[in-house]
């Protein structure tokens, strides 16, 4: 009878915890997620193993030797290698298992790694706003707000950057979560398996608006119907906010425009329906100290570029330094007069 009320507690606590699962990362829809779940559970079932006779043991004994029992306890402290073998060679082997585990997942599962496969990736540039997503097609020429579209079964490249308070961008159901900062460009790739609707969201508390800080990302049932959102953006046909073309003056309103001044609801999906050639790199490189004088992010899905500046500006000239040097010769000179003044002035006190 005891044995059945608890085997249904059990499976009632199961299904409660499961259930609060959904859409989350024990949830996944894509093959980054499906890993890391597998990950998670391998890990745990491997903490378990420790746990778990640990719990039992401690109430074992407590039950054991309880009062009242004649039970008599007399452990011998001096040495036993029975019990030294165990405490120690099973943390070991599990510590080791799990090493392994962590030192192959981590390069397999590595966000700036490209997806095998046999499409090409969609790229797709992110910035966090205060607060609100920005997400730039650069090779479709369009931008969207809040919202993130993409076809099932296809690898998307994401180019994440901020444009002020470091944030996290995170899709559950998808997996892998990347920072988000100012002046710097991070990466990841992910895929859904099937068409669906994902809640993203911002995985580091960013200010006031942070909890409305969350967008849509949409895999579309089949790549005709991406491109049929894509000609539907650029011709605004969508029953959305189009606000035209994003260039700087727009992008700046963009980032200061905040349509609810307490930051109870998100702000509304936008799109832009053209983008201006490089404003995702314009915004990323004013934050560097020597904009308009180096070279970005070389080797990376950028087209590489070099913004030139006028390098004399500040810089001191050969000749000029010639010129305000002291040449060595006069330099030991100067020193010997002065070693000489010293030493007289010395012996006449």
């Amino acid at each position: 009878m005891l044995t059945r009320i608890l085997s249904k507690v059990a499976l009632a606590l199961m299904v409660g915890l499961l259930a609060g699962c959904q859409g989350g990362v024990l949830d996944p829809k894509g093959q980054v997620g499906i890993e890391e779940k597998q990950l998670i559970i391998v890990a745990t079932l491997l903490m378990l193993l420790v746990v778990i006779p640990v719990i039992f043991m401690t109430l074992y004994f407590a039950w054991k030797y309880r009062e009242g029992r004649d039970e008599i306890y007399e452990p011998k402290w001096s040495h036993s290698t029975k019990i030294e073998t165990i405490v120690w060679a099973i943390p070991i082997v599990i510590v080791i298992i799990l090493g392994v585990i962590t030192w192959k997942s981590t390069h397999a599962l590595d966000p700036y790694k490209p997806l095998k496969s046999d499409k090409d990736h969609i790229n797709v540039q992110v910035v966090s706003m205060n607060w609100k997503w920005l997400f730039i097609y650069p090779d479709l020429g369009i931008a969207s707000v809040n919202e993130l579209r993409f076809p099932a079964n296809v690898p998307v490249a994401f180019q994440i950057s901020s444009e002020g308070t470091m944030n996290s961008f995170f899709i559950p159901q998808l997996g892998s979560q990347i920072y988000s900062m100012a002046g710097m460009v991070t990466k990841l790739h992910l895929i859904a398996n099937e068409p669906g609707t994902f809640d993203g969201i911002s995985a580091n508390y960013s200010g006031a608006g942070f909890t409305g800080m969350k967008f849509k990302a949409i895999a579309t049932e089949t790549e005709a119907d991406f491109d049929a959102w894509v000609e539907g953006v650029k011709a605004g046909t969508h029953n959305v906010i189009n606000n035209g073309i994003l260039d700087q003056t727009s992008y700046e309103k963009l980032a200061e425009h905040d349509l609810d001044e307490h930051h109870i609801e998100p702000t509304p999906v936008q799109y832009y329906n053209s983008i201006a050639s490089s404003i995702f790199m314009d915004n990323v490189t004013k934050f560097m100290k020597d904009h308009g004088q180096v070279e970005l992010l070389k080797g990376t899905s950028f087209e590489p570029k070099m913004i030139h500046g006028d390098a004399s500006h500040g810089e001191m000239s050969h000749g000029e330094m010639n010129h305000g040097e002291m040449n060595h010769d006069e330099m030991n000179h100067e020193s010997s007069e002065h070693s000489s003044d010293d030493m007289h002035t010395e012996a006449e006190k």
